[in-house]
Formats: C-alpha cells, structure tokens, sequence
C-alpha cells in the first residue's frame, strides 16, 4: 500500500500522483488564461514606459489627454483629472487633483493609479512627472503640436490602456474628416492670413509650433506668426505689418475677457477689422490638441471659406 497515495475519499497511483503535482506546477508558471501581458511606449520626453499590464486607474493632469482617454471609451478608468475640467461631462464627478502645472502629489497618490498622463511644454510638468516617479507611480508625458503628433499620442494611449483598436479608430475617423476639409479649400487661390490671438493683455499670439497653428494650416488659412514657439509675444507694429485678414480671439482661462478689437487703439487699422472678419473661439476647443481639434479645423474652415460651408455635404 506504501505505492498509493490518500486524495480525499479516493486514492490515486503513486505515479499518477506525481504527474498531476508537476502539471499543477507548471500551471502555476504559465500566465493564466486571458491575462494581461505587459505594454510598453515611449513618450514625448524619450522616457520608456512600461507596464506590467494595461493601465485601470488612470489620473491625467492635462485637459486634452483626459478627452483622449474619454473618447477611447476609458471613463470608468479615469480616477481623478485636474480643476475645472468640463468636458466631457463625465468627468464633472471626477475627484479634482489640483492644476496642470501644480497637482497635489497625496491626491494623487491617494487614488492609487496605476498610470499618470501628464501634457509637455513647461518645466513645471516635468518635475510633477519626476516626483510621481519616484514613487513607483508609472507617468508618461504628452506634448502634441500637430495632428501627427496628436495622432501618434492617441496612439500610444490606446497602447498604454489596452485599447490600441479604439485609437486606430478614433485616428481614422479623424483623418477622414480633416480630408473632407482639405478637399473644400479651393485650389490656387491665395489662403487667408489668420491672426491667432491667445491673450489680449501682453498680446500674445500663437505661433509655428502650436496645435493651433496646424488648426489654421488644416482650415485653408495660413498663420501670419511663423516664429517657431507655441507662443510668441508681439505689438501692435508686427500686427500692421503682417495686415492679417481674419482675426481670432480665443476665451478661456488665458483670455478671459477680450475685449472688441474694433474699440481698441489702431486696430481699426488691420483689414481683418475693417472688414469685420473677427471670430471668438473656446480656448479649450481651439488651443488643446485632442479629439476635438478636428472640431476646430472644421468651425474655422467655415468661417474662412463660408460660400464652401454652404456647398458642402
């Protein structure tokens, strides 16, 4: 009897036993069925992130990153989003973590997650990454300032959450409408020139590397700031001499409350305010590279071309 093992009520051969106990072994080292596999991507800072699995509990610290994460479908995911998000509505529930470039780490810390998305551009959003890091928390930083590199970001997001068929989708359609634009500029036909105002106080401007800038290239207008920054400062002899034929003014938390450029000093000078070519826009649809910037492209197409807007299907 010392051949045969006790299991439970039923006794099994002493080799049969043997050959379940190093089955159930290696069981125990194979990943179990349906498990997640680890994911990697490299951000816009050169940083390799890497997950063990997709990310479940997901913090962003920038308002377009949070509707990149939304559109993929990931609301439930969203655990915590910085003051004064909006949109989409979804997120108005979610806990608040401080601002873009100053978050407070222990809120952070305190919601567990398992990835922060955090947009580039300044300093200040480095050393929040940096500190996260450091405590094990997995951050990756984001920094479009075009539509390739706002379709890459998504891209990589949708790695990053384990929805890489909702980016490819999201990019597509995307794409797809960004071309129905293209295909109402007229051909041959000089484009508008488009003054971007970002703030009324220092006038500041939007200038070659900003997603507002490949908003304006994409509507069929050309941008009269071609300074290679996302921002750049002018005056009023720089706005003269470019002569701009359309005049944009952005409202939001940059410019709160601009005023009518036609009551301002000299501005009646600028032919865009001669002919009264002046468009308010929402500072978050037209200055924060994510899913609504093809929105943007579209709403300032129809102002630079409107007999086009009228044709269109």
């Amino acid at each position: 009897m010392g051949r045969w093992l006790r299991m439970g009520r039923r006794r099994l051969p002493w080799g049969v036993q043997a050959c379940l106990a190093c089955l159930a072994c290696l069981a125990g080292l194979a990943p179990a069925a349906g498990s997640a596999a680890a994911v990697r991507v490299v951000d816009d800072l050169g940083t390799d992130v890497v997950l063990e699995r997709p990310a479940g509990r997901i913090v962003c610290l920038y308002g377009g990153l949070t509707e990149i994460v939304c559109a993929l479908g990931l609301d439930g995911a969203l655990v915590g989003c910085t003051r004064g998000e909006t949109y989409p509505p979804s997120v108005r529930a979610k806990p608040r973590v401080g601002t873009h470039l100053r978050p407070n780490l222990e809120l952070i810390l305190g919601l567990a997650p398992d990835l922060v998305l955090q947009g580039g551009g300044r300093a200040e959003a480095a050393v929040t990454v940096a500190r996260l890091r450091a405590r094990g928390i997995p951050a990756a930083v984001f920094n479009p300032a075009d539509f390739e590199g706002l379709f890459s970001t998504i891209r990589r997001i949708g790695v990053l959450t384990g929805r890489p068929a909702a980016a490819r989708r999201l990019v597509a359609d995307m794409e797809r409408r960004l071309q129905a634009v293209r295909a109402l500029v007229p051909r041959g036909a000089p484009r508008p020139k488009v003054f971007f105002e970002v703030n009324e106080t220092s006038l500041i401007a939007a200038g070659a590397r900003s997603i507002v800038d490949a908003v304006i290239e994409q509507a069929g207008g050309r941008n009269v700031v071609r300074v290679p920054k996302r921002l750049v400062r002018c005056d009023l002899e720089f706005l003269l001499a470019a002569a701009p034929d359309v005049y944009v003014i952005q409202e939001g938390v940059m410019n709160p409350a601009p005023s009518d450029p036609r009551r301002r000093p000299n501005f009646a000078l600028l032919p865009a305010v001669r002919a009264g070519r002046i468009l308010r826009v929402d500072e978050a649809l037209f200055s924060r590279p994510g899913p609504r910037s093809v929105q943007a492209v579209e709403l300032l197409h129809a102002f630079l071309y409107p007999r086009a807007a009228e044709v269109a299907p």
